[in-house]
């Protein structure tokens, strides 16, 4: 019976660490290399002017979610090329 209580205490502690957060946050850099086989989301800047925080949402090729966050110049800029 006491082996039964460990083994079933044993298998819920090992279930709560695999329980944790899955996505991945990405640390941003000059030199990040992405895995990125499908993108969910990313931000939209359209209306945003100058340097805005942008977001994107994307699995690797195994399948894993990763948040990327990053600036961004907008593109609503009025009357700039």
């Amino acid at each position: 019976m006491k082996l039964l209580i460990l083994s079933l205490a044993a298998l819920l502690t090992t279930g709560s660490v695999f329980a944790a957060d899955p996505v991945i946050h990405d640390k941003t850099g000059f030199f990040v290399h992405l895995d990125v086989d499908k993108v969910l989301s990313s931000t939209d800047t359209y209306g945003q002017c100058g340097i805005v925080p942008a977001r994107l949402h994307y699995l690797d090729h195994q399948g894993r979610e990763h948040v990327l966050d990053y600036q961004v110049y907008g593109t609503g800029c009025a009357g700039e090329n």
